[in-house]
């Protein structure tokens, strides 16, 4: 199995989203979802679940967050 189809072979059912406390109640947001046993962290848009997760390695998530949390990311 190749490295880049891997994250999306992990069953998700069961997982435990989590939005972010930034949020708030504003509807415009994000759950995130370590999935155990896995090197992935799947993200999806939570008034649309339905929708398949975006799927990354845990090192990958780890780094968007950190460079957002630091400044360094430009949208």
């Amino acid at each position: 199995m190749s490295k880049l189809t891997a994250p999306y072979t992990v069953d998700l059912h069961g997982a435990d989203w989590r939005k972010s406390s930034y949020t708030a109640n504003n509807s415009n947001c994000v759950e995130v979802a370590r999935v155990p046993g896995a090197d992935v962290t799947a993200v999806r848009d939570s008034k649309n679940t339905h929708i398949p997760a975006a799927r990354v390695s845990c090192g990958a998530w780890d780094a968007f967050v950190a460079a957002v949390a630091n400044g360094s990311f430009e949208s």
